[in-house]
């Protein structure tokens, strides 16, 4: 039976989700919860508003999309501080997390339907 929500892939540093083989950086665990939620529904909201516009309105929503996700750390600057690259939108199988990535799909094929 399949599920209504498909279950999102965190890499084990908790820095990336997964989405069809491409590593996208999750946003900043470090943000209070209550930011967090501001932010997302912004940004949700600007992407809704985006489907009904056209021209510059849409360009200055785009800009609404951009501030919301690099507020939220997805975009601009890591939020880590251990000097690691970012991956950000690399398929995961040419980055480190590839072995690891690998194990997990292996592990996936073998559930029970």
């Amino acid at each position: 039976m399949p599920s209504a929500a498909k279950l999102v892939l965190h890499t084990p540093d908790g820095r990336y989700i997964v989405v069809d083989g491409q590593l996208w950086r999750a946003s900043n665990p470090s943000l209070p919860e209550s930011e967090r939620k501001r932010l997302v529904d912004e940004l949700m909201d600007a992407r809704r508003r985006m489907q009904s516009e056209t021209g510059d309105k849409r360009s200055a929503i785009r800009k609404e999309v951009d501030a919301a996700k690099r507020a939220l750390g997805e975009r601009g600057p890591v939020w880590w501080d251990d000097g690691a690259p970012d991956h950000n939108r690399r398929q995961v199988q040419n980055t480190p997390y590839a072995d690891w990535y690998l194990s997990v799909t292996r592990a996936e094929d073998h559930l029970p339907a």
